[in-house]
């Protein structure tokens, strides 16, 4: 470990208490000067580290930043094989992973920032990204899928945050078709699925999935201050949800044609059993959610009484729900 690496550990342990540069010089076998530039380096990254004279520095615990050690640190041993990068703030993660691979980048990756001045969603939508107060990620898969297969990214990456807030907090979020979680029918995640494929050979060469949680409360603007959420869990941080979810991702996306995480994205679906309305080439049809297939289409027996099954592309669903939650398009952005 590099010796900010073992800064940081210690201070963890003796947080909130004053320790002098000379007391860690001496612990570390290193020269005070050394500690110094260490210290310094951790404030840069963002941890909230005082410094008095005649008492030396102060770590204060309730530090949220992102960190690759962490993250690391909370990862099991599969997921330690993503190549992490995290920014302080870019336009958007999925574009900084676009300009990656263009770039040359050969190895599965997590790109994470601390905030996004053009986070995006769904049918070119922006994605409220402030800093500090969120996760905002991009998974980057090299791989050689069918097109088919590649769809289903998107429904595993909705399974993989379920799964793992629930098995961090005592919440219990729901999944909005085809790729939103919702928390006390309020959205507080989004995925944003892009691929680069070959059309005549029918395969995807590079996946990316972008995933954006609200975990902490903050002004949002008022176009979707009415039904945007938090998942506010203050003794989880945001880099061990982070580890969590890329833990997940990457079990689930260790098979993409093993569909069996369908199980849970009915188990958690907020729709199954519903009435909905949904927009198809502009035309508004209605009808009744009845169940969700292998593939995650959406099965929905229309008034007519036909059955019609709704797969990724421009399709709109209205939820008839007391709480009138807003419309939702999904989309799969295909290069």
């Amino acid at each position: 470990m590099s010796l900010r690496e073992d800064l940081l550990a210690f201070f963890e342990e003796h947080s909130e208490e004053y320790i002098s540069g000379q007391t860690l010089a001496q612990s570390f076998g290193v020269s005070r000067n050394s500690v110094w530039k260490a210290v310094n380096k951790l404030k840069q990254d963002g941890y909230n580290i005082s410094s008095v004279s005649n008492r030396g520095y102060k770590f204060y615990a309730d530090n949220d930043v992102l960190s690759s050690d962490k993250i690391y640190g909370y990862m099991t041993e599969k997921a330690k094989q993503l190549k992490l990068v995290i920014l302080k703030t870019t336009d958007s993660t999925n574009n900084e992973a676009k300009r990656m691979t263009a770039q040359g980048l050969t190895e599965n990756s997590l790109i994470i920032a601390n905030e996004q001045t053009a986070g995006r969603g769904r049918l070119g939508r922006s994605f409220y990204s402030p800093n500090d107060k969120g996760i905002y990620m991009s998974f980057v898969y090299h791989t050689e899928l069918d097109i088919t297969d590649a769809v289903s990214v998107t429904t595993a990456a909705a399974v993989a945050v379920v799964r793992a807030i629930v098995k961090n907090t005592d919440k219990r979020p729901q999944i909005k078709w085809v790729n939103d979680v919702y928390l006390d029918n309020r959205k507080i995640c989004g995925i944003l699925t892009e691929a680069v494929s070959d059309f005549e050979s029918g395969t995807t060469h590079n996946i990316i999935i972008g995933i954006g949680i609200n975990m902490m409360y903050s002004d949002f603007p008022d176009d979707i201050k009415d039904r945007a959420g938090v998942l506010n869990v203050k003794e989880l941080s945001r880099n061990r949800l982070i580890a969590a979810v890329a833990d997940e991702m990457m079990t689930l996306t260790d098979d993409l044609r093993n569909h069996s995480y369908i199980d849970d994205y009915r188990r958690y679906s907020m729709i199954i059993g519903k009435r909905i309305d949904f927009y198809k080439n502009n035309i508004k049809c209605t009808g009744t959610a009845k169940d969700i297939d292998e593939n995650g289409g959406l099965i929905v027996m229309l008034d007519n009484g036909s059955i019609e099954t709704l797969t990724s592309g421009e399709i709109t669903i209205r939820l008839k729900a007391e709480s009138e939650i807003a419309a939702q398009s999904s989309e799969l952005n295909l290069e």
